[in-house]
């Protein structure tokens, strides 16, 4: 043992991962090393291999659980090292990984080793090792990619204040609410358009997918769950994110967000904001602001909308007018009703305009009800 780790003799290997699963869980691997070791399961069995230990980068602390762990490589995994024991070859210590171009595929049946004995799982591919987001050969796409392209959204509506609506808004009134005529959006294509060497792609066993592009003038980050739920940002800043299923969002603070552009919001289900949920007496308010020249418009196509408060007054106040239109009736029920009305109050009713009451006083002058009509002259 005199004569090991550089001193004499340092013994290089390479090699292939047979087997990943280190009863101590330190990341170790079996590898069946060229011109150390034979090729025949049935004279070396997998098991009989050393384990090898993983050497980690610099950037990586590797103790108590800090930094990043050792896994990475699968069974089937060519890898170089040296042995740490020198020539008896029973301390390997494995340094990185090589890829390569696959001549065949796993045949678990062969009784041979120097590849995935255990599973026949890798390599899939008689192709470069290096990830096809990264090669980005047309006639080789990845699976991802060809799913996020057929898996876009568009024509997506959005809300627009009807014409017709429109026009009885404005009635008698300047025409200061305007429609939008552009009512659908869609979501963008993506712009991956990736050279070699430049996407730099990591991708899990389960299909999880790290890209950070540095494509000369289509640099991109993305970044997705086998799921399909992930994000990208564009060459432009932009970015588009897809929640496959249900989105959470727990803030424990408070949350601020600034949009300096417009907000456009589609929901195919409903939506429900629930304010001073805890009963708080502070002052946690909803409140809305809308600053000059701009409109509140809320429009039902078809249903109700309703202002309920259980306790509590509600109060309208106007800078100008209010004007109310309907094409059926109008009702009112209080226990009071009272008008001041400082300058002219106009009735127009095209039929019977009926009044019921006590007393009722014009100009001071008491008029008692009977049940017949009245007669104003």
């Amino acid at each position: 043992m005199s004569e090991f780790m550089g001193k004499a003799g340092f013994q290089w290997f390479v090699g292939v991962v047979e087997d990943r699963k280190d009863p101590q869980t330190l990341g170790r691997l079996k590898v069946r090393c060229l011109g150390y070791h034979t090729e025949g399961l049935d004279k070396l069995p997998t098991k009989d291999l050393p384990w090898a230990h993983v050497m980690n980068p610099i950037t990586s602390a590797t103790v108590s659980g800090i930094g990043q762990t050792p896994l990475g490589a699968v069974e089937g995994t060519w890898v170089v090292g040296f042995f740490q024991d020198g020539p008896d070859a029973q301390q390997p210590i494995i340094i990185g990984t090589l890829p390569g171009v696959p001549s065949e595929l796993p045949d678990i049946s062969s009784k041979k080793g120097f590849q995935d004995a255990v599973n026949g799982v890798y390599p899939k591919y008689k192709e470069t090792d290096v990830n096809r987001l990264a090669v980005n050969d047309e006639a080789l796409p990845h699976s991802t990619l060809t799913i996020r392209k057929a898996d876009r959204t568009t024509d997506i509506g959005r809300a627009d204040f009807n014409q017709v609506d429109l026009r009885v808004a404005n009635a008698g009134g300047p025409d200061t609410l305007t429609s939008d005529d552009g009512t659908a959006f869609n979501e963008p294509v993506t712009p991956y358009n990736a050279q070699y060497p430049y996407n730099h792609v990591y991708e899990s066993e389960a299909g999880h997918i790290r890209e950070i592009d540095d494509t000369p003038g289509v640099e991109r980050i993305h970044e997705r769950h086998s799921s399909g739920t992930g994000y990208e940002i564009h060459p432009k800043g932009d970015k588009v994110t897809r929640v496959k299923k249900d989105n959470y969002t727990i803030v424990t603070g408070d949350d601020f967000a600034h949009i300096k552009g417009n907000s456009s919001t589609t929901v195919d289900g409903g939506v429900r904001v629930f304010v001073n949920a805890d009963g708080s007496t502070d002052d946690n308010n909803y409140t809305i602001q809308v600053g000059n020249n701009a409109n509140v418009n809320i429009q039902v196509d078809k249903g109700n909308v309703n202002v309920v408060t259980s306790e509590g007054d509600i109060n309208l106040k106007s800078g100008k007018n209010i004007q109310m239109d309907a094409t059926q009736g109008i009702f009112m029920t209080a226990r009071t009703f009272s008008a001041e009305i400082s300058s002219t109050w106009v009735e127009r009713v095209q039929g019977n305009n009926l009044k019921t009451g006590d007393h009722i006083q014009i100009n001071g002058n008491r008029i008692t009800a009977t049940g017949d009509p009245i007669n104003l002259n």
